[in-house]
């Protein structure tokens, strides 16, 4: 194959195969294609668009550029949740533990903060001593001890992506719903899932503004992973205000636990509750995401969904000392408490 002639058929606009796709990308990885040609295939896939086949190939090709974790040694559905993000978006700390406590395994591999938006890791990192680079053997045992995992991407998880994902930064090549799915999908796939549950977002504070864009990605990412026969469900959720009252990554922790402690009921906790209700569908453990919620509610009620969290906290060497006293925490030198004059949203 040569490099030039497969830039140039995209850039026309036709169809790559499988096997142009994986030449691409694997020799990418090698080093025998420079990252120039990457860079011109990129731009040009972002302009003339990749089809369904196309997106799944590239995702294929940049999932088993690494490890692809087989979790058949535990026992057990292994289903995750993945969301484009927002402000305050704090849900898998929420989930992660409810769907573990109901039984199913949930192996979470997530990200760090994206623009202004803290992200999961950082979050979970507000936790004295939480740790989120636990090794692939560590993220095994953990999972198989206590049923859920919340880790950062190793350097064995689709390597490809990290390496695309710096390309496309410097190239303005980002906002491209094929390449965003298959950079998703490749990290999702190969945490050895069986069902994944998407939370798209959309609104003013979304990266996905217009809800006929939200639709595009979250149709995209279903295809892909129906492509790889994973069952999975996706919402399309509101992002046009703060998700939930806390913002900053201790306080979410805070909101998250009050959440779990069944003390906090807001927009936050309805859509923790309707993800993982969808995630306890998806793991045979109720017959529709409606029984999931309930299921999901008498978790948090009973307190297992807190006692799931500490555990997990427990597991990655977190303080849960912090978890169990909020108000141990230090507080910040400066800070101020500010009332509203009138009834509104913040925008």
């Amino acid at each position: 194959m040569n490099t030039v002639e497969l830039i140039r058929k995209k850039r026309q606009g036709k169809a790559l195969t499988i096997e142009e796709i994986d030449f691409m990308i694997q020799n990418f990885i090698k080093g025998t294609i420079p990252d120039y040609q990457v860079a011109a295939f990129l731009m040009a896939a972002f302009i003339q668009g990749l089809n369904k086949w196309e997106t799944s190939a590239l995702t294929s090709s940049m999932l088993f550029s690494g490890e692809v974790l087989d979790l058949s040694s535990i026992p057990g559905i292994k289903v995750d949740k993945h969301s484009t993000g927002g402000v305050g978006d704090k849900t898998s700390l929420i989930l992660a533990p409810i769907v573990a406590a109901a039984g199913i395994r949930v192996p979470m591999i997530s990200g760090r903060g994206l623009g202004h938006t803290g992200g999961t890791l950082d979050k979970l990192e507000a936790i004295p001593g939480f740790r989120t680079d636990l090794n692939l053997k560590e993220y095994k045992s953990v999972l198989k001890k206590c049923g859920a995992v919340l880790i950062g991407q190793t350097k064995e998880i689709a390597p490809a992506d990290k390496m695309i994902y710096a390309l496309r930064d410097v190239t303005a090549t980002v906002e491209s719903i094929p390449l965003i799915t298959a950079s998703i999908m490749s990290k999702k796939l190969a945490e050895g899932i069986d069902g994944l549950v998407l939370d798209v977002k959309t609104g003013s504070g979304a990266f996905m503004q217009k809800f006929s864009d939200a639709k595009k990605l979250a149709t995209s990412l279903m295809d892909t992973a129906i492509s790889f026969n994973k069952k999975v469900i996706a919402f399309i959720t509101d992002m046009n205000q703060p998700l939930g009252n806390y913002i900053g990554n201790w306080l979410e922790v805070y909101e998250s636990v009050k959440i779990l402690e069944g003390e906090i009921t807001n927009d936050l906790s309805e859509l923790s509750f309707t993800l993982s209700g969808a995630m306890i569908f998806l793991g045979g453990k109720a017959k529709s995401t409606k029984e999931g919620i309930e299921i999901s509610k008498e978790l948090v009620k009973s307190g297992k969904a807190l006692n799931k969290f500490l555990e997990i906290a427990k597991l990655q060497n977190g303080d849960i000392s912090y978890l169990k006293n909020l108000d141990r925490y230090p507080k910040s030198k400066y800070h101020e408490k500010l009332y509203a004059d009138k009834t509104g949203y913040i925008k």
